[in-house]
């Protein structure tokens, strides 16, 4: 096709044709492409205008000048074709001349080199960052199972009525603006290799806590019964052995010595988990909802494992926080990643090589919000998600100290699993 006839062509002025419906030829009933010279027509019969116009042509009929175009027989008669051309509104100030012709040749081109440019100077993700990407997203998808039909093997939640009391202040203390957040072989896990048969797990007596204060960590706990204990205990050791999987697939990780790979999942297992359960939380009732309603985690739940609002508050915050940044699969994976290898976890050998393994998948996790989270939710992105990691730090120390709270009753800390105590094993007795 001629390029200079593409740019006499004139679009459909109010769409008055449904897409749906043919068009056809004002001139001979073939099949129209548009509306060229203001009428709408065939590619035959646009070029056979312009070129009888530019050449000043002037056509005899050899009949009556009254025949009948149609698309077999519009070479014709030349005369009778150009009248009904000119009968149906095509006009000849339409037509460009060869100099506007060759200017909207050079305007087209000069917007496809314009356009190639754009796209070559667009970021753009090199082989080597997709493919740790992609192994991220594999690792993910191979220890994280989005039906959470393990949680059966768990022993089974009990929930007890909290008093009136403690509702209340758990209520109070959630709807304080939380959308406002802007706010010594660990991986054979033997220690945790299955889990207690439900219909044989032990019964779980009514166990009485006094109120007392840890003056170390100035939590409270003020419930009656930890009902839920042994379920959430069961939960979070089942997490860590995920999480201790998706760990061992990232590159490079497995390079690391023993050590080092035991120190970085101790000290990130419980941070990782907290990443992972977003999946699951939902913001319309602020709970983590894994399958059924019996894994249906709302925070009285978890204040009946012993936990206080001084870390459930923060970690509902976080929870709302890390939802509202609509995160991309492949940046939540790489969240995590980085999470893990953080060179200063305290007791970590060789800093500088998990130093080089971070700041190679930050480089990757930058590259990537770069390329494909557009504007406006990539803008600050990066930061945002590194100022999540810091908030998880404190999340976890809190974490512990409340762990360290249970440990001072040995009827609790005897719910706790092996693992647990493996991996808490600093923090806990």
């Amino acid at each position: 096709m001629d390029p200079g006839a593409c740019s006499t062509s004139v679009a459909d002025p109010a769409g008055e044709c449904e897409r749906s419906v043919p068009r056809v030829c004002g001139v001979c009933g073939d099949r129209a492409t548009g509306f060229h010279f203001n009428a709408m027509t065939c590619e035959g019969c646009k070029g056979f205008f312009r070129r009888s116009m530019k050449r000043k042509a002037m056509f005899t009929c050899p009949f009556s000048g009254e025949c009948h175009i149609t698309k077999d027989n519009r070479r014709h008669c030349q005369a009778c074709r150009l009248k009904r051309c000119l009968d149906i509104g095509m006009m000849k100030e339409f037509i460009l001349t060869d100099e506007e012709v060759q200017r909207k040749r050079e305007m087209i081109l000069k917007r496809k080199e314009e356009e190639a440019l754009r796209e070559s100077l667009k970021p753009k993700l090199s082989e080597e960052q997709q493919k740790v990407i992609d192994i991220l997203l594999e690792a993910h998808r191979k220890t994280y199972d989005p039906t959470y039909a393990d949680f059966t093997k768990f022993r089974p939640p009990v929930r007890s009525h909290p008093s009136s009391r403690g509702a209340t202040k758990s209520s109070s203390l959630l709807t304080q603006d939380l959308s406002s957040e802007d706010s010594s072989d660990l991986f054979s896990s033997e220690a945790f290799s299955t889990f207690p048969d439900p219909a044989e797990a032990p019964p779980f007596p009514s166990l009485a806590l006094q109120e007392e204060q840890d003056k170390s960590s100035s939590v409270n706990l003020e419930f009656s019964q930890l009902s839920m204990l042994p379920h959430l205990a069961d939960l979070v050791s089942y997490s860590i052995q995920k999480v201790i999987g998706f760990a061992k697939m990232i590159p490079g990780f497995r390079d690391l010595s023993v050590e080092d790979q035991i120190v970085l999942l101790k000290c990130s297992a419980m941070e990782v988990i907290m990443l992972r359960s977003n999946e699951s939380f939902t913001l319309e009732d602020m709970s983590w909802t894994c399958g059924s309603s019996d894994f249906k985690y709302r925070v009285s739940d978890v204040t009946q494992a012993g936990h206080s609002m001084d870390l459930l508050e923060p970690l509902v915050k976080f929870q709302v926080g890390l939802k509202k940044l609509n995160l991309h699969e492949e940046e939540h994976v790489l969240l995590m990643a980085i999470c893990i290898l953080s060179p200063d976890r305290p007791g970590v050998r060789e800093p500088l090589r998990v130093e080089a393994l971070q700041e190679r998948l930050s480089e990757v996790l930058q590259s990537y919000i770069r390329a494909r989270h557009a504007a406006p939710g990539g803008r600050l992105l990066y930061a945002k998600m590194i100022q999540k990691l810091a908030d998880l730090r404190s999340l976890n120390e809190e974490h512990s100290r409340q762990y360290r709270c249970l440990s001072f009753q040995p009827e609790h800390s005897m719910q706790l699993t092996p693992l647990l105590l493996e991996v808490f094993g600093n923090e806990i007795s």
